[in-house]
């Protein structure tokens, strides 16, 4: 009785009405947060692997500060410096690691264009983040407002936002919760609960920026989970992979996750199939929770995960953060 009661309250959480628990108004300030070290699994505490994946460091993050918590997207450094959106649109920079920051640990709102003020704090449901290194401008997907905002360097300002009549085709509960900027250029966005006619979750291949009005209409893919899972999160490993991180909640292990890769068509034309292979599931023994954010960089030249959970500001549920080595 008590999983299903849990069960049925974080189903609650995932629709758009706002929890009691999500901080009301956040304004830009430090930010402390605790860093308690993990092992992946408590009962094997040497364990290194989760399935393909090195286990290079698990963290629960903790700050007395209302508004941390309830992260949706990742941004990481190799230096451990890491950016994290709520689904409220707050962002939280903060450090994991042995080096010192490059940057104050922060928490701030996006900032917001004067013809949107009127929204309500919990319309900017901010699901997805991606970036783009050479010009320093970020993206960002809004689930509930199904639309994509383009931000300055450093979130000084919108430079721009659009809705696609593809994006609000999409259940505004299970919409944009992945967005990528592909190494070519192109962006990449996979609807969770957005569907084909053969039970394919929806990809939309941008040709360009998705937040530019003069962008050509998108390219609809499919992609193909690992059956029982959605996705909630999707970085381009290369021109030619992407790593889709899914989720599933079920009475038995509660929140689960797997951790896939995908291998790009050359041709990518339209209603091609996106298929995942899991490298890696993280299900009780191993950590565990609403995993919905991650994060690719790279050390020595190899590539790095980090993945976060969304708490949902809520006592049962932790902010995890793992760090993993893709050999």
């Amino acid at each position: 009785m008590t999983r299903i009661l849990i069960v049925l309250a974080l189903a609650i959480l995932l629709l758009p009405a706002p929890p009691p628990g999500k901080p009301e108004g956040v304004h830009p300030g430090a930010l402390l947060v605790t860093a308690r070290a993990l092992a992946l699994n408590a009962g094997d505490p040497a364990a290194r692997r989760a399935g393909d994946l090195r286990y290079l460091g698990g963290w629960e993050l903790r700050s007395a500060n209302p508004g941390f918590g309830g992260i949706s997207a990742l941004l990481a450094s190799p230096t451990g410096d890491l950016l994290g959106l709520s689904d409220s649109g707050v962002l939280m920079g903060f450090h994991v690691g042995a080096g010192p920051p490059r940057r104050r640990p922060f928490i701030a709102p996006l900032p917001v264009r004067a013809q949107d003020r009127h929204r309500p704090w919990w319309a900017w449901d901010a699901e997805s983040i991606t970036h783009d290194p050479a010009s320093d401008r970020y993206w960002v997907g809004f689930e509930l407002e199904q639309a994509i905002c383009r931000y300055s360097p450093g979130f000084a300002r919108v430079e721009g936002c659009r809705t696609w009549p593809e994006l609000v085709a999409w259940p505004k509960t299970g919409s944009i919760e992945s967005l990528s900027r592909l190494p070519d250029g192109r962006f990449l966005a996979i609807g969770e609960m957005g569907m084909t006619p053969d039970g394919r979750h929806e990809v939309l291949l941008f040709p360009g920026d998705p937040a530019d009005h003069g962008t050509a209409d998108p390219i609809h893919l499919r992609y193909a989970p690992p059956q029982g899972y959605r996705p909630t999160d999707v970085v381009a490993l290369d021109a030619r992979h992407l790593l889709v991180l899914n989720r599933r909640l079920t009475l038995q292990e509660l929140f689960t996750a797997t951790i896939a890769i995908v291998d790009l068509p050359e041709r990518m034309e339209p209603g091609a199939l996106l298929k995942a292979r899991t490298l890696a599931r993280l299900a009780p023994p191993l950590l565990a929770d609403n995993f919905e954010g991650m994060a690719l960089t790279r050390e020595a030249g190899r590539p790095v995960l980090w993945v976060i959970s969304d708490d949902n500001h809520e006592f049962f549920q932790r902010t995890l953060l793992l760090k993993f080595g893709l050999d």
